[in-house]
């Protein structure tokens, strides 16, 4: 998207009468007061323009290996991020990321509720499940098998959107 103009009026003596300026996308803070935001192109602001406690449950993470978009997660005690995983009872799902992060690069998680957008083949109103075929996964599947956990993760709200509000695992003896 290109960067907006505008133009300041200066009244100061021997001051040039006109300043262009050009709007900002994202807030650096105090820094940035009296600047101009963008909108983004989904007509919206950036989180970095709202005051602390506004929009999602956010933090920047470090991918302990590498996660694509719409991966659910849990965090180590190193504290990286990996993919949530159905077969071990410490790697239940806590968070989702939105964008892919490669292994040891920083990038932002979502945590608590939330909407995982831009999935496919989803079925609308059906219940997931965290997958213990494939990390990071959902499934419409309750895994079965001995030492895994069977984890609620939400409900499809269409073919690409789940609602996200994982549910406390359940261990299968």
């Amino acid at each position: 998207m290109a960067t907006k103009k505008y133009v300041i009026v200066n009244t100061g003596a021997g001051a040039s009468p006109f300043t262009q300026e050009s709007t900002i996308d994202t807030s650096a803070g105090a820094g940035d007061s009296g600047k101009i935001p963008s909108l983004d192109t989904s007509g919206k602001l950036d989180l970095s323009f709202m005051p602390s406690g506004v929009g999602g449950d956010t933090r920047t993470v470090t991918a302990g290996e590498t996660l694509t978009a719409g991966n659910l997660i849990y965090m180590s005690s190193t504290p990286e991020a990996f993919k949530a995983d159905a077969n071990a009872e410490a790697k239940e799902a806590i968070g989702f990321v939105l964008a892919g992060i490669t292994a040891a690069a920083t990038g932002t998680a979502y945590f608590g509720s939330g909407i995982i957008s831009g999935l496919s083949s989803l079925t609308a109103g059906a219940r997931y499940y965290l997958s213990a075929a494939t990390p990071g996964a959902i499934t419409t599947t309750k895994p079965s098998g001995s030492g895994d956990i069977i984890q609620q993760i939400g409900f499809a709200l269409s073919t690409t959107e789940l609602y996200f509000e994982p549910q406390p695992a359940i261990l299968l003896i």
